[in-house]
């Protein structure tokens, strides 16, 4: 059996599940594997077949997805290019984290192909959402990588195709211990907003990890570090607390070592209001943005001691298990979704409306 596991390239978290996924995939069949995008700090231990340019978003500095950088290195005709050219219809099964060039090429090919990511669970009718609808958001999370057969994970499993978060191995296997600092990620925001934060909390200890740190370096109170995931696991295993966005992979792995945590969804990111939402209703504080009136709801959690305690069991070999067994069937094509060539114009002017809002706000 012949498998391609495409993994979306924008952030850490989607390549932080793929190092676990795939060794148990490689067991059951020839897997080659595909990347598109550039906003990743992780490197796979494996031999990527693919590096595509995708169609990847770019992270702002002031707290969201810069869109209209993400259209200008969205390269169409490029993006086009990759869909024809990707031989999808080699292989048995086609998973796709989130990742658009695999879900469109098995779309306009006729191939089926298994969503299998976080945004699956998000869209979900069962999932929590965020009070403000926001129709645009909806149908990027629905139209940028569009799948048939959706298998999810969430923080809580509120569907039958919904499992809980998928823990790495480093971090289901470290010796948890509670020091005096905090880590911090939040890619989506510049170092000097985040200086200009955390300086307002002179006598904690923070430890950054940023996407524009090439080399570590100190100021005041804050140590700033190159993200590796070596470093960052050592970092948070280690912690009073984690404060970052509110992306799925590290507000997981904070709920599983146990450690407080306080999130801030991205603004302008529909999938991060509907995790702001989920983490809401779990107890766990959540920012608007990191103005001066947050500031002492910073301090109320830096004071506390509450923590979320949900059971994460390691069922990752037993959920891809009970995937193959029920997709390799042969009825994936029955379940098509009616889309057309003219579905990707939509999404493309959805993607236009993102960047005139944002540009006029």
């Amino acid at each position: 059996m012949k498998i391609l596991y495409a993994i979306q390239g924008t952030g850490n978290g989607h390549l932080t599940v793929a190092l676990e996924v795939l060794p148990y995939l490689m067991k059951r069949a020839d897997v080659d594997i595909l990347i598109s995008g550039t906003e990743v700090d992780v490197q796979l231990p494996f031999e990527v077949k693919y590096r595509l340019h995708g169609l990847g978003f770019v992270f702002g500095k002031k707290g969201g997805i810069d869109y209209l950088e993400t259209y200008k290195k969205a390269r169409l005709k490029t993006f086009f290019n990759e869909i024809n050219s990707l031989p999808v219809e080699d292989y048995d099964l086609v998973f796709s984290d989130f990742e658009p060039v695999s879900a469109w090429a098995c779309l306009l090919k006729g191939k089926s192909c298994i969503g299998f990511s976080h945004q699956a669970a998000v869209v979900n009718k069962q999932s929590p959402k965020p009070k403000k609808v926001d129709l645009i958001g909806q149908a990027v999370l629905n139209y940028y990588a569009p799948t048939p057969v959706k298998y999810g994970f969430h923080f809580v499993p509120y569907n039958k195709n919904i499992f809980t978060p998928i823990i790495r191995k480093e971090i289901r296997e470290a010796v948890v211990t509670n020091g005096v600092h905090y880590t911090v990620y939040l890619p989506a925001y510049s170092d000097k907003r985040i200086i200009k934060l955390l300086t307002q909390f002179p006598q904690q200890k923070w430890e950054v990890f940023s996407k524009r740190c090439v080399m570590p370096y100190e100021y005041d109170n804050i140590s700033f570090l190159p993200v590796t995931s070596e470093a960052f696991v050592k970092s948070m295993v280690s912690s009073a607390g984690v404060f970052c966005g509110a992306g799925f992979q590290t507000p997981s792995e904070a709920i599983f070592l146990n450690k407080k945590l306080l999130a801030i969804p991205m603004k302008g990111q529909y999938e991060q209001q509907c995790n702001a939402a989920a983490l809401k209703l779990l107890g766990i504080p959540v920012l608007k943005n990191i103005k001066p009136k947050q500031f002492k709801k910073i301090k109320t959690w830096m004071e506390s001691e509450a923590k979320i305690l949900i059971d994460i069991p390691n069922e990752t070999e037993w959920i891809l298990d009970q995937i193959i067994s029920h997709e390799i069937g042969g009825n994936l094509k029955q379940r098509m979704p009616e889309y057309s060539i003219s579905t990707f114009s939509k999404f493309r002017n959805l993607l236009l409306k993102k960047i005139f809002y944002q540009l006029k706000t």
